[in-house]
C-alpha cells in the first residue's frame, strides 16, 4: 500500500511539505526521536532506518549528530529520489536500498527508526516487518516508531479523523484536499489502535516500550532490542 501511494510522481514531489502541516509538532517529534537514539546510540552509530523515502529524518538526524551514519529502505524508487535530493552533500552518509525490510542489510544497527510508515501496513505483515527490524538492531539497541494511532471503536475512529482533517485545515490546506485526505485514510490505511500497536512491539521482541509523543491522531514510541 506504501508503494501506490508514493507512486505518482506528484505525489511524491509535494511529500515534503506534507508532513509538517498534517503531523502536528513534526519537527519536535523528529528532534525528540533524535534524543532518544542518541541516549544509547553511540557517536558513530548505524541508524536503521525503515521508510527512509523522501529523506526528513535521516536530514534531521544527521544534521545534529555528524558521526552517524545511516541504511535507509523504502519500496518507492521516487521516494527514494527525493531523498537523495533532500539530503544533499549529506547523502553520502547514508545507503539507501529499494526494497522492504526482508531486502535490508543484516547488520546489526546501533539504533532504528519507522516514522509515518507502518500505518501503511497491514497487521500481520507490520508485525513481520517488526521482527525483520528486531532482528537486525543490536541487544539493547533502541527503536522509535511514529504513525497514525487511535482508538478504533466505530464512533472514535471518525472523530480523530476529523480532528486530523481540521488540523490540516489550520494548517493552510485546502479545506477540500484535507476532507478528501479524510475519507482516504479512513477507506485505505491499517490503523491500529494504540494499545494493539504497543502489543505489537511486544510480539516482535522489543521492550522498555513507552510512549513518547502523540499530536491528536498520532502516536510515538520508543522501545528496546
Amino acid at each position: 500500500m506504501y508503494h501506490d501511494a508514493f507512486s505518482d510522481t506528484q505525489a511524491v514531489a509535494r511529500y515534503a511539505e506534507g508532513p509538517p502541516r498534517v503531523v502536528p509538532g513534526f519537527a519536535d517529534m523528529q528532534r525528540m526521536a533524535m534524543i532518544l537514539l542518541a541516549e544509547r546510540a553511540p557517536d558513530d552509530a548505524q541508524v536503521l532506518v525503515l521508510g527512509a523515502g523522501g529523506g526528513l529524518e535521516i536530514k534531521a538526524f544527521a544534521e545534529v549528530q555528524p558521526g552517524w551514519s545511516f541504511v535507509g529502505i523504502d519500496p518507492s524508487a521516487a521516494m527514494l529520489g527525493l531523498a537523495r535530493v533532500t539530503l544533499g552533500n549529506i547523502a553520502g552518509r547514508a545507503q539507501l536500498h529499494q526494497g522492504l525490510i526482508g531486502g535490508a542489510p543484516e547488520g546489526p544497527f546501533d539504533a532504528g527508526t519507522c516514522i509515518l510508515t507502518l500505518h501503511f501496513i497491514e497487521r500481520e505483515e507490520r508485525l513481520r516487518t517488526l521482527k525483520e527490524v528486531r532482528r537486525r538492531l543490536r541487544p539493547g539497541a533502541p527503536f522509535v516508531v511514529a504513525h497514525f494511532s487511535f482508538p478504533q471503536g466505530a464512533h472514535e475512529r471518525d472523530h480523530w479523523l476529523t480532528r486530523y482533517a481540521a488540523f490540516a485545515i489550520a494548517s493552510g490546506i485546502e479545506p477540500s484536499m484535507a476532507k478528501n485526505a479524510q475519507a482516504g485514510i479512513s477507506a485505505r490505511l491499517p490503523i491500529l489502535a494504540p494499545e494493539d500497536d504497543e502489543q505489537l512491539l511486544r510480539d516482535a521482541g522489543f521492550d522498555g516500550i513507552s510512549l513518547f509523543y502523540m499530536g491528536f491522531a498520532f502516536r510515538g514510541w520508543v522501545a528496546y532490542a
